[in-house]
């Protein structure tokens, strides 16, 4: 099967349930089919994509995108969804990298669009599909798919360097949705709520796909808000939602959340970080519910990669898990390959059906990152405790080497994170005169508090060896965060 004969396969079986919901339309799976349908007829004779042109999406979350993102799939051509966050040169960047055919945007993106000729040239707005396609005659011309042609091609958020382009099959991509479906219990009665951007592996393929493929209902948003997510909640009585570790603690935070009906949530489900022992808890008691799931993964996986339950946040909460999710394969390496023992740090690695095809026009990177048995390098550093679990310490190149001795960032973040003044926090390496780097630790305050400086020293000192200790503070009004929620580390002094 490929992902458009799924798309079919729902139109048959519930072609009157709803299939996308926004704040302000709602379409049933009959509906998202035939008009995907005919705006791939509209893509094939008008515009002239065939199977294995690239087609950009750039836009917001909402039924226009998704419309989009089904039509293009159909015609066997690659969709390139690009955040709608991003520059006009960052996008010029993207669409000149993959070789796009065609740009699907919106009028929210006008000012971007506005800036450079180039993008106007082979663009195509999707703010009103049912207009654009009322006289589309039904042309479509259905081409040969196999599960192993490639279909989607994401961009890497690019915390550093530029994004590199990440390319998928149909094959991969239902591997990572049945994963989900399997492991979060989606099924054709769940209600998804989306309100991560769609443009990103977790959102799309992880949550969409994976609803998509029971049946399941989006609810489709194009913004996080805490206050919309708990509207949202109470008056669709949506059953799951993905959202970085943020987005929780901000709606944990909100002033009203204990008086809300959040009663039909199955499943609150986070990753691109994992949540501290305390966070958790803070999270749990805000949204009344135990029903935490811990997702860690590359885009390069899927993404796949652990999974941890309700039921472990118990007692392991901070960390990301024991084993691999459905279908997929983690490990612990040191530096020659070899399996780590307990209690000792090394890197994660990943290996799994939902793996990529590759770096897009980039076989030098894609040898980098993939080892010839099928094994990722994550970067990311962690050690296993003797029940199996583990806990990220850092990221390889976030590691900090301090007069010769190794420092794992992550440690001093979760320490600090439970201080009761912090806000959000990141360590990074300084330059150091003598011993080359040394500790920084860049604090968000929830209030002002005098001489933090001290107050952090004295709360670290019983709990942190004098060698690991922030030797410098400094305040931010908030970290600069990619579009994955991720703390852009290479953006701090």
């Amino acid at each position: 099967m490929h992902i458009a004969e799924l798309l079919a396969l729902n139109a048959r079986k519930y072609p009157n349930p709803e299939a996308i919901i926004t704040a302000s339309s709602r379409h049933t799976w009959s509906q998202l089919h035939d008009e995907a349908l005919k705006l791939a007829g509209h893509l094939q004779t008008r515009c002239d994509i065939q199977p294995g042109d690239r087609v950009a999406l750039f836009m917001p979350n909402g039924y226009p995108w998704v419309l989009g993102y089904f039509a293009v799939i159909s015609l066997g051509a690659v969709v390139v969804p690009i955040n709608a966050r991003l520059t006009a040169g960052e996008l010029e960047y993207i669409l000149a990298d993959c070789g796009a055919r065609l740009l699907l945007s919106s009028a929210s993106q006008q000012k971007e669009l506005d800036q450079s000729d180039s993008l106007r040239r082979s663009l195509l707005m999707l703010d009103d599909p049912a207009s654009l396609l009322a006289e589309e005659p039904n042309s479509f011309r259905a081409p040969t798919i196999s599960p192993a042609d490639p279909c989607t091609l994401l961009y890497t958020s690019g915390t550093t360097g530029k994004p590199k382009g990440v390319l998928f099959s149909h094959h991969n991509l239902l591997t990572v949705a049945t994963s989900t479906a399997v492991e979060m219990g989606v099924r054709h009665e769940s209600r998804l709520l989306h309100m991560m951007p769609l443009t990103h592996s977790a959102p799309v393929h992880v949550f969409l796909l994976g609803g998509t493929l029971t049946g399941a209902s989006h609810v489709v948003l194009n913004e996080f808000r805490p206050d919309l997510l708990l509207d949202f909640v109470e008056s669709e009585r949506t059953t799951h939602f993905f959202g970085a570790p943020v987005a929780f603690l901000l709606t944990a935070a909100q002033p009203d959340v204990r008086k809300r009906d959040l009663s039909s949530m199955q499943a609150w489900i986070y990753g691109g970080a994992p949540l501290s022992t305390e966070q958790v808890r803070k999270v749990r008691d805000a949204l009344d519910s135990d029903q935490l799931y811990c997702v860690y993964g590359l885009t390069e996986a899927g993404p796949s990669g652990t999974l941890m339950t309700p039921e472990e946040h118990r007692h392991k909460a901070g960390s990301i898990g024991r084993r691999g999710a459905l279908h997929t394969e983690v490990r612990l390496v040191d530096e020659q390959q070899h399996h780590v023992a307990d209690e000792l740090v090394g890197e994660i690695q990943i290996r799994g059906e939902g793996m990529m095809l590759g770096y897009w026009n980039n076989p030098q990177a894609t040898a980098e990152c993939l080892t010839e048995e099928g094994w990722l390098f994550s970067g990311d550093l962690a050690w296993r405790d003797s029940d199996g679990y583990l806990w990220i310490v850092g990221r390889k190149k976030d590691l900090i080497i301090s007069g010769g001795v190794n420092i794992y960032p992550r440690e001093i973040e979760a320490l600090l994170e439970q201080h009761p003044a912090i806000a959000e926090v990141a360590v990074i390496g300084a330059p150091h005169e003598q011993w080359g780097e040394t500790v920084k630790a860049c604090v968000v305050l929830r209030e002002p508090v005098d001489n933090i400086e001290q107050a952090l020293r004295d709360y670290l000192q019983p709990l942190l060896a004098d060698y690991k200790m922030p030797r410098l503070y400094q305040q931010y009004p908030s970290l600069p965060r990619n579009a994955n929620g991720k703390v852009m580390k290479h953006k701090l002094d």
